[in-house]
């Protein structure tokens, strides 16, 4: 299941779960939307996870927890620190970064 934010409080929802991957994207994103039903496959396939869906246009707060300068970019965190984070439109890479997470 992928949980979309309605307020600008990502770094408390990131402090209480232990693996996160954000999709930070925006409405006027066509990579974004294109991303959106890949990401919410791997939400169903992955365990141990939470993910997240943030408007990077909408939430700033949010979105300065990772660098965010093209979307979609996402990113994953780990006991609420940021792991890593890549601007991609590419499944496999997306995959790379989930078992990068799930392998440390």
């Amino acid at each position: 299941m992928v949980t979309e934010l309605e307020q600008d409080n990502l770094k408390e929802v990131v402090a209480e779960k232990e693996n996160v991957i954000v999709q930070y994207s925006a409405g006027w994103c066509g990579n974004c939307r294109l991303m959106k039903p890949k990401f919410k496959k791997f939400a169903q396939e992955t365990e141990n996870f939470t993910f997240l869906m943030v408007d990077a246009e909408k939430f700033p707060e949010s979105r300065k927890m990772a660098t965010v300068d093209n979307l979609p970019t996402f990113a994953t965190f780990k006991n609420g620190n940021l792991v890593n984070q890549v601007q991609t439109n590419k499944t496999d890479v997306l995959k790379e970064l989930i078992d990068e997470v799930t392998r440390n």
